[in-house]
């Protein structure tokens, strides 16, 4: 039997009915026992500051630590404006500092993006990718999860649609994987 492996969850819309948090939801769902995960609130930090180094913020030092204590992350995102939210860049750079303090190095990162657009909200997920390399995390690049026209990957109640289902579980499969190939 595996060892347990801790995944901390960053959902990148702050909306109660985001289409992102139903797949988060379903990619949850379909983790095995040995994974735990947990959620890491991002709607109650301030915007980051640079003058808050050396300041204690205590949502700030709960999502560092949540971070710290996750062998890998899930980000599930949508795409605003052709970029992440500010919501999630808020917590990427609240992640990356202080200055040589940054959790975000050699944390293994996968992300999922969903639009109701056609593009799948690709950028968003870019931008991340692009974010993250920077900050010295290790990005899972196969498979790259771009859910577009996600609307029609719901059905009716707000379930998944069994298609979309088949696809999120190699997703599953290949990031369990991932995560546990830990200090890789």
């Amino acid at each position: 039997m595996s060892a347990s492996i801790n995944i901390a969850l960053i959902i990148g819309s702050l909306r109660k009915e985001s289409i992102n948090r139903k797949f988060a939801e379903y990619i949850v769902s379909q983790m095995p026992d040995r994974v735990n995960i947990k959620e890491v609130d991002i709607a109650d930090l301030p915007l980051y500051n640079q003058d808050y180094d050396d300041t204690t913020i205590d949502s700030y030092e709960r999502v560092r630590q949540q971070l710290k204590d996750a062998d890998a992350v899930l980000i599930v995102t949508p795409e605003h404006n052709r970029t992440m939210p500010a919501a999630l860049k808020n917590v990427v750079d609240i992640a990356s500092r202080p200055y040589k303090e940054s959790i975000w190095t050699h944390k293994k990162v996968a992300v999922v993006t969903a639009s109701p657009g056609s593009f799948g909200g690709i950028n968003s997920g870019l931008d991340v990718r692009k974010s993250m390399q920077m900050l010295s995390a290790q990005m899972m690049i196969d498979p790259e999860i771009h859910l577009s026209r996600a609307t029609d990957s719901l059905n009716e109640d707000g379930s998944v649609t069994e298609r979309t289902q088949k696809f999120l579980q190699r997703f599953v499969t290949d990031f369990v994987d991932f995560a546990e190939k830990l200090g890789d």
